[in-house]
């Protein structure tokens, strides 16, 4: 009985011991680094402690835009986060729009990738094409990439009818801007 209750603890130590930390710069479907799509806006001075986080006020009469960046303690912007409710606390995350390159997918895509990095490591669920820009979203991450219609053949970058396919997006296309949405109800 004491043998089999001190492997039983010595098993119990070593797959406790085996834990592995979440990295604070990968990127899933439901989480950036220790940011989860149940995260609530006043979870994140817990979350990012040790970076300056900064509240930003659009429209402070109806309470429209209340963006909250974070930044490192050295300054570097890393995010900027959009909760559901600009006016509640207990509100969880909208969007993250991610600024630093550190932060990537299992599959090494960040916001200094192209769209051939995207194409190649990611289904395309839909292109939507925008005034100055074309919006790239991928569903199996939750991620909308926006490039800048001046990376596309001058021929298309004014007609906003226009269906753009994957195809008719050069390669080398840069990524102007990288979110994570996610969609709760609070």
């Amino acid at each position: 009985m004491n043998k089999s209750f001190l492997f039983f603890s010595l098993i119990l130590c070593i797959v406790s011991s085996c834990k592995q930390e979440q990295d604070p710069f990968q990127i899933g479907k439901q989480h950036i680094g220790l940011l989860t799509d149940s995260t609530q806006v006043k979870d994140l001075k817990t979350i990012y402690a040790n970076d300056s986080i900064v509240n930003y006020n659009g429209n402070q009469f109806t309470g429209l835009i209340n963006d909250i960046d974070v930044f490192e303690k050295g300054g570097k912007k890393l995010l900027s986060i959009s909760p559901r409710n600009s006016s509640d606390s207990t509100s969880y995350i909208q969007s993250v729009r991610v600024f630093d390159p550190r932060f990537k997918t299992d599959k090494n895509v960040s916001a200094e990738s192209t769209f051939k990095d995207i194409s190649k490591n990611y289904k395309i669920s839909r292109i939507d094409n925008l005034i100055n820009t074309i919006v790239v979203s991928v569903n199996e991450i939750n991620a909308s990439f926006t490039i800048d219609k001046e990376e596309l053949p001058a021929n298309m970058r004014f007609d906003r009818s226009l269906s753009i396919e994957a195809t008719h997006i050069p390669d080398n296309a840069k990524i102007k801007y990288f979110f994570l949405n996610w969609s709760k109800t609070k």
